[in-house]
């Protein structure tokens, strides 16, 4: 089943359970999703399905952050709505299995320790597409960085 069926699929069981807020929340990720397929012509990949969860993560919580404090009642939505999304969210990498992963990039470039700030580079270059969608990006540059 596609994360895409499985949001349809908790959207019917909102709207039954009279679960209003869950509803929308669902309701804008599929409306998200479907929107995405059209534009491509074809059924979505789970790579890009994440992808536009993770989008629509990284949206709320720049609207969450952005509303004034006053606004209890946008931040409560945002926060809610949060919740709904990290259920369909892919799961990251942990902290061991980045550092492996710099671990294998930097023996795969040959570079050895200590590692020259001219190095980062390469090695972000080579390790982003491997963590792409499975890892925080900050993450992962704060753990390059503290190899220098």
């Amino acid at each position: 089943m596609t994360k895409t069926e499985s949001v349809q699929k908790e959207m019917i069981a909102a709207m039954k359970a009279k679960d209003k807020e869950r509803k929308e929340s669902l309701t804008l990720l599929l409306s998200a999703l479907k929107a995405k397929a059209k534009d491509k012509r074809e059924a979505l990949t789970e790579e890009e399905e994440n992808a536009i969860i993770l989008k629509e993560i990284k949206q709320t919580k720049e609207t969450m952050e952005s509303a004034p404090a006053d606004r209890t009642d946008i931040i409560e939505q945002c926060k809610n709505r949060l919740a709904v999304y990290d259920v369909f969210a892919p799961k990251f990498m942990d902290e061991a299995e980045i550092e492996k992963l710099i671990d294998e990039t930097i023996a795969e470039l040959g570079l050895n320790e200590p590692l020259q700030p001219m190095a980062k580079g390469k090695i972000m270059k080579t390790l982003m597409p491997k963590v792409k969608g499975k890892a925080d990006g900050g993450l992962v540059n704060q753990l390059v960085m503290k190899r220098f």
